[in-house]
């Protein structure tokens, strides 16, 4: 790791000031003294940066967020509040996750879906992770989907289509095999009626769409 970096940041808690308007932006956000925060990125109030983390410029980290051990936020990122993201992530350019996203470990994001080393003609494709939404550890989402508020795409699984909101999806390619509740219990297994309410939580499923 190069402490000299031009463009790091090792404040254990910093400052931040906007690159567009150059007003202050939240504070109190932690950074790990081996991480690497470039000026420009932008992160929001309580957040943490843990060991050996790097965060380009021009990335959006939001409030109350954990990024875990060696994770890699790529420059036009956006993160959003009180995201939780795991060891071993790479967030590339194109990647948006909204508020509460959970991405376990090792999980893996493309932008390109015809890669080549060298292409000049090379555009990158988004992939959106909406609220609420759990990645499980190892699983792969192929760039250009869009994961639903409140799914679970399972350990392993690769996403290949987007995925319905408070859809459980497992395999490869990942499937619907059932439906989840915003509390995180299962509602029901696919092809099964819903019940009017999470028998966890008590919440009502009634605005869920399975058709």
């Amino acid at each position: 790791m190069c402490w000299n970096h031009p463009y790091a940041r090792r404040r254990p808690w910093g400052t931040l000031t906007d690159p567009v308007d150059s007003n202050p932006v939240d504070t109190d956000y932690f950074v790990h003294p081996s991480a690497l925060v470039e000026d420009g990125a932008r992160v929001g109030a309580g957040t943490k940066i843990w060991h050996n983390c790097h965060v380009r410029a021009d990335s959006r980290i939001g409030a109350g967020c954990n990024l875990g051990f060696a994770v890699y936020v790529d420059a036009g990122v956006v993160v959003g509040d009180r995201c939780k993201i795991q060891n071993y992530v790479s967030l590339y350019r194109g990647v948006m996750l909204e508020e509460e996203v959970f991405v376990g470990p090792a999980v893996t994001f493309t932008n390109d879906l015809f890669p080549r080393a060298v292409s000049p003609a090379w555009e990158v494709v988004p992939t959106q992770v909406l609220t609420g939404a759990s990645l499980g550890a190892n699983a792969t989402v192929v760039c250009g989907v869009t994961v639903g508020k409140w799914s679970l795409v399972g350990a392993g699984s690769v996403v290949t289509t987007d995925v319905p909101a408070h859809a459980l999806v497992v395999g490869n390619p990942a499937r619907l095999t059932g439906w989840m509740c915003r509390c995180g219990a299962m509602l029901a297994r696919s092809g099964n009626p819903l019940p009017k309410e999470c028998d966890h939580c008590h919440g009502s499923t009634r605005d869920i769409r399975t058709t």
